[in-house]
Parts: C-alpha cells; structure tokens; sequence
C-alpha cells in the first residue's frame, strides 16, 4: 500500500511546503507550520466528472429573490440569486448585522430564511429585532459556530437563504487552527461556497474587516465567494452607503443609500438631496458636481478652500477624491489658465463622505479652487462635470444626458459640460455651457 502523502500548512498565511521547517517560506512566521494529509490525486478514468457541452447546458432559470430592500436589490443587481455567496464587510458598529437581520425578517416565508449567529445568543438576537420592530417575524434562529452542523440544519430545514453572522467565528471541526485562522477562514468559506452550489442556497456572510478597511483573512476568500459588498459610512453621518465591489450577476461599484434611525436601515429614496447640503446662501468654493456610481447619476457638493500657506510646503489636502490627482490638476491650471497656486494651501472635500473616484470630478474640483481663490460665488443653480487633459482640454465622459437630466429633475438651471457632452436636443429648464477648454470653462464661470 502507498504511504499517504502529507504537507505543513501555514497558519498565518495558508502557504503549504512538503516539509517541516521552524519558519514559514512565504510569510516568515515562525512555528505556524502543521501537519495536514495532501489532497487526493487523480484516481483513474472513475473519478473523472462528467463533461457537458455548452451549447446543451441550459442558462440560469431560478429566479431572483427580492430582499424587501430595493437599495440592497439595487446593489446586488436585482435581488438575490440562487446558489451565490454574498460576502458583506465593513467597519464595526456600522451595522452589518442589523441590516442583514431585517433582510432576513423581510424575505417572504416561502424563500425559507436561517439567521445563524456565532456572536450572540439567540435571546441577544431577539431583543435586537425587537427594538427594530421585527421581533414577531418568524426568522428561524441558529446559535452555532460549527459549519458541519449549520449545514446540516440548513438541510433539515430546506432552507434556500442562510445568513452568517459572521464568517471568522465559523469553525470546521476537521481542521485544528482556531477560528479565524487564515485556514478555518477558507475551509470554512470553501464549505458555505459547495453548499451553495449545489443545493442552490444563497448564502450571505458577515465580514470583519481589519484596520486598513479591507475583510480580515485571505485575499482568497473574496476570489471564492460571488459578490463582496463593502459598508461605507461617516462617522459623524447617519446615512450609509453598501457598495458592490465585486459582483458576478450584476455591476460591479453600484451603490445602495440607507439611514440609520431608532428603527433600522430605511432606505433613501433621492440619494442626491442625502449630499447637497447647500445653504440658500452661495459661498465661494462650493459647486455641484454630476457623478455617475454604478447605473445612476449622483448629484454631491463639492467644497475647496484656498488659504495662504503658513508652512515652507504648502499642503495640498482632498477628502474623497484621488489625492494625487490633485497636484496634477493644479499644474494643468496654472499651465492653461494663468492661475498658480504655488504659495496657497489648497483643500478639497466631498461633502457627506462619499468617495468619487471617476475623472469626471476634475472640471468641478477646478472651478470650486477658482472660486475659493478668488473669493466669488459660484451661482447655486450650476452643476458642472468633465475630465480635463494635460494639455487643457476638457474631454467628455459617459453618461453625459443622464446627467444632465438628473441635474434638471433635482431643479438646477446651468450646466458647465465637455463640448462632447453637449445634449442633441435641449434639456428643459437647464442651460449647458459646452466648453472645449479648460481656459474657457474658467471665462464661463466668471461671466456667470
């Protein structure tokens, strides 16, 4: 009989070597390494599963299940699909929890919803939904951190939705690292993943996220599950954003808007009036910029503050913005509008601490800076969008006339866009500036 293979696995960082050795090869952790039987190897014609052609193989049928929130529907690209795994993480305290606690309060009974909880007993999660309001909803409760035996409940209970709450307290009883480990995070998400699959389950998985903001374990564990939604929130804001950054059945960086009350996770049905807090008052350095997140337009105030500088280097600050864009625009404006900024502190903040990250912010970051410098107003009725080129032009972006609309529905009256972005046809109650050049955007504003 063949001797059975064995391999040390790292406990750190996962990394697998045919032999013991005090340090870790990959990760250089010390004494991480431990023994574990190597996987199974080709075991002749039997073992081979059977192939299927493409064009005989049926698309998927199953329908989606709709979650109860339109906004959380929205970001997974239309409801909840059959056999996926939704992996959510954000920053604790954010509520994690909670809206995945009224997701499963608000799926319809014949979707068959487990909540599983390994933080809190089962009398913790009901005094929660009570003060929600959805304590006499008939959630079934499971307080268990073994994945053999929430998947056998699972099965039990026919269940075809399975919330986790959450994903680094889940233990696979055959592997011996603690919960957590970088191995039981795996194992352990590679089980909720096969369950998924092939008894057609959504799985939803509650993530920590460590203190650089991303989801504690491997980078792995978001390559294996479907879709990974992040939480974003200010901290001193009762709103909350989920954003998609990882989506196989829908887009990716969609955005869903919800606020906090005594009752829950609301959701906000106009996402742009939850960031234009713009007083009747207009006041230098703020505009209205006409974002595009994910499948819709997103109106936001953009502020800037021009000072003096008070240091020997002057500061260049942004808060939702590409920090390092910022440098390069103020070049561009010094080079092809004639105005240097180089003794100035220059700070640029997106008002309700949402983060942009499309160029289309360039031309509003430009005319709010010109507007602090020189101390004049922009008017409160103008929005403004476009990317601007090194050489000074300002270049169209996608989605031009939905912006547009967007701008007219929220009651703006001017528009600052790329001559490429110029409509075909004219948009009712709102007046568009085309310009070509970063030169004459800066005229546009003046004269305004």
């Amino acid at each position: 009989m063949a001797r059975s293979k064995t391999l040390y696995q790292c406990a750190n960082c996962g990394a697998t070597t045919p032999k013991w050795q005090g340090q870790c090869p990959d990760c250089g952790a010390w004494n991480t390494l431990a023994e574990r039987p190597a996987a199974a190897g080709y075991a002749g014609a039997d073992a081979l599963a059977a192939l299927v052609s493409l064009d005989q193989c049926p698309p998927e049928q199953s329908p989606r299940v709709p979650s109860g929130f339109a906004e959380f529907d929205r970001v997974l690209g239309g409801g909840l699909v059959p056999g996926s795994v939704v992996l959510l993480g954000g920053d604790p305290g954010v509520g994690k929890s909670t809206l995945l606690l009224q997701v499963g309060a608000a799926l319809p009974t014949d979707a068959r919803p487990i909540y599983v909880s390994g933080e809190e007993s089962a009398q913790q999660v009901a005094a929660r939904a009570h003060r929600l309001g959805i304590g006499e909803r008939p959630l079934p409760l499971l307080t268990d951190t073994s994945v053999s035996s929430i998947l056998a409940a699972a099965t039990r209970a026919r269940a075809t939705v399975i919330v986790v709450d959450s994903i680094q307290t889940m233990v696979v009883d055959e592997v011996s690292s603690a919960a957590g480990s970088v191995t039981q995070l795996r194992e352990a998400v590679g089980a909720f993943v096969r369950f998924a699959k092939q008894h057609d389950v959504c799985v939803l998985l509650v993530g920590h996220v460590t203190k650089e903001g991303v989801i504690a374990g491997p980078r792995v564990v978001e390559h294996m599950v479907d879709t990974v939604l992040y939480f974003e929130s200010d901290p001193s804001s009762r709103f909350r954003v989920v954003r998609a950054v990882k989506n196989r059945f829908g887009a990716s960086n969609e955005l869903g808007f919800f606020a906090m009350d005594a009752q829950g996770f609301r959701e906000v049905r106009n996402p742009s009036a939850m960031f234009l807090s713009r007083q009747s008052a207009e006041r230098p350095g703020s505009i209205v910029l006409v974002s595009w997140e994910g499948s819709r337009p997103l109106l936001v105030e953009l502020q800037s503050l021009v000072t003096d500088a008070v240091a020997g280097q002057p500061r260049r600050l942004v808060n939702g913005l590409d920090q390092n864009r910022l440098p390069l625009l103020l070049a561009v404006l010094q080079r092809h509008a004639g105005l240097s900024l180089a003794g100035q502190d220059v700070f640029v903040n997106v008002v309700g601490g949402l983060r942009i990250a499309e160029p289309a912010a360039d031309l509003a970051t430009l005319l709010a800076i010109v507007s602090s410098f020189r101390d004049r107003s922009l008017p409160a009725e103008l929005v403004a969008f476009g990317e601007v080129g090194l050489a000074g032009e300002v270049r169209p972006v996608r989605f031009g006339e939905e912006r547009l609309l967007e701008a007219a529905k929220q009651g703006f009256g001017k528009a600052i866009v790329p001559a490429g972005n110029k409509p075909r046809r004219a948009v009712d109650g709102l007046t568009v500036h085309a310009v070509e050049t970063l030169e004459q955007a800066v005229d546009a504003v003046t004269a305004a």
